[in-house]
């Protein structure tokens, strides 16, 4: 199991490079992690959800995702409250003091998905959450100390140096343990190294003898780390468009913006230029679209989007002739009223949508969890992507749907061709779709961009620079002797 000392130390890449890594070895490798927080989650092909850095370990070992590999899901809805899925279904709603008293009643079902991967595999790679360090959150513990307690695992600790502090915040977490957890950590990385690592021998020293124990190794600083998939928004604090790219697209940035990997591919387009727009700033004027993204929280995210004056940016950036697209809550938030009867995803009401589409949604019901297929009616491309959201949309502009799944429309277009949405999260890596749509705003030569092949082959470099620069016969040692 691979604890961090923090959020975002790079457990999540850690694991998916090692995945990659031990599977090219014809081992059968499977990723897990018991707890996961994100609203950037991946369709199973069971039908589940799991967070989005799962699916891609699971890529990363040539697996189709499943369920059992991010047993329990929490997806934030507020500052206090999540949905709580569990083995890939919605289980309910839970603020977190009542998520802490909800923990033990889940450990059964984190155990059993342990297990069922454990049955299968010759190695199984856990992501711990967070660190084992915040033991004001110990007691109930399913992510960190109380999953590795409880399957009997060994530890090894993921420190950040780009962020500063790496020796004590290796020194303190070992320092804060309880003594039987502190012994079930078996070694440590560095991760996100700049420069020469020889630099960093006496800081080696000092965390050996502090600790008792013994560096993996030292990881430089993974450059192409960008072009995969994020696990969280933690990912998009101090995103940085690039400098160049002569098509230009907006996105505001949500409070609860989810499944927001669907921009991945359209930052990999070499002339495109993505700025994600923070709360404060206006969304550019000279922009070809406004993308809406997904959302956790529709009805709560359209009235940030309002309170950020973004609803008379985007109104303005139509009227002078530009393209407005909304995937999934983008796509209800163009709508003329969203209707929240029981409460789906906050407090029940309704509210008023953009009005720049003629379609009204119902949120409840079943969630809808499917992987799709289909086609792009404009241009005729095919596209592949996933449904996830509740409720349905109906009016008058789904007469003109964006997409045909398989004989099944979805989404809907604007009279004037300019406002579109659709429900399918994921259609941008779809390359001939993706050229054909930028095509359409400004005309283009084909990049050439393998969104696919893109990833798989950054998932290569990433399991040779962990080769290099981490010792993965101990790692697997510590795991075999521990299994004896």
């Amino acid at each position: 199991m691979f604890q961090g000392t923090g959020s975002d130390v790079g457990k999540s890449l850690i694991v998916a490079g090692l995945c990659r890594f031990y599977a090219r070895q014809g081992k059968r490798v499977r990723p897990f992690k018991p707890q996961n927080m994100s609203n950037n989650a991946a369709v199973t092909a069971e039908g589940g959800e799991i967070g989005r850095a799962q699916a891609l370990q699971a890529r990363a070992c040539g697996l189709a995702s499943s369920v059992h590999m991010n047993p329990v899901l929490l997806k934030p809805q507020s500052e206090i409250g999540a949905q709580v899925v569990v083995q890939g279904r919605v289980w309910g709603q839970a603020k977190a003091r009542d998520y802490r008293a909800l923990r033990p009643q889940l450990l059964p079902a984190v155990l059993d998905s342990f297990a069922r991967l454990s049955e299968e595999a010759d190695l199984v790679l856990v992501e711990g959450a967070g660190s084992p360090a915040e033991v004001n959150l110990r007691d109930g513990d399913i992510a960190n100390m109380g999953f590795a307690e409880a399957a009997d695992v060994p530890v090894l600790l993921v420190g950040d140096i780009d962020r500063g502090g790496v020796i004590a915040s290796i020194v303190g977490t070992m320092a804060l343990l309880p003594k039987a957890e502190a012994a079930r950590i078996k070694g440590y990385l560095i991760n996100k190294f700049r420069g020469d690592p020889l630099l960093f021998e006496d800081g080696l020293v000092t965390i050996d003898r502090a600790t008792g124990l013994k560096s993996v190794g030292v990881v430089p600083w993974f450059s192409q780390a960008h072009l995969l998939p994020a696990e969280d928004a933690v990912a998009l604090n101090g995103y940085r468009a690039k400098s160049e790219g002569e098509i230009k697209i907006a996105v505001p940035r949500l409070p609860r913006i989810s499944n927001f990997d669907d921009l991945d591919p359209l930052r990999a387009e070499p002339d495109v230029r993505l700025e994600l727009i923070e709360p404060g700033h206006p969304l550019p004027a000279d922009v070809d679209l406004v993308l809406l993204p997904g959302s956790k929280s529709t009805i709560g995210d359209l009235q940030a989007l309002r309170d950020a004056g973004w609803d008379i940016d985007i109104k303005a950036h139509v009227r002078r002739g530009g393209r407005v697209l909304g995937l999934c809550g983008g796509y209800q938030m163009l709508g003329v009223r969203l209707d929240d009867p029981d409460g789906t995803e906050g407090p029940a009401g309704a509210i008023d949508g953009l009005g720049m589409l003629q379609v009204e949604t119902r949120l409840g019901g079943d969630k809808a969890l499917v992987e799709v297929a289909g086609q792009d009616r404009a241009s005729g491309q095919s596209v592949r992507g996933y449904e996830m959201h509740i409720g349905q949309t109906r009016g008058a502009d789904c007469a003109r749907p964006m997409l045909d799944l398989q004989g099944r429309p979805d989404g809907a277009i604007s009279a004037d061709g300019r406002i579109m949405g659709t429900y399918v999260h994921g259609i941008f890596a779809s390359d001939g779709f993706r050229h054909a749509f930028l095509n359409s705003l400004r005309a283009r030569a084909a990049s050439g961009v393998a969104y696919e092949s893109l990833v798989d082959q950054v998932l290569d470099e990433l399991a040779d620079h962990l080769a290099r620069h981490l010792d993965t016969e101990r790692i697997l040692d510590l795991a075999s002797r521990t299994a004896r």
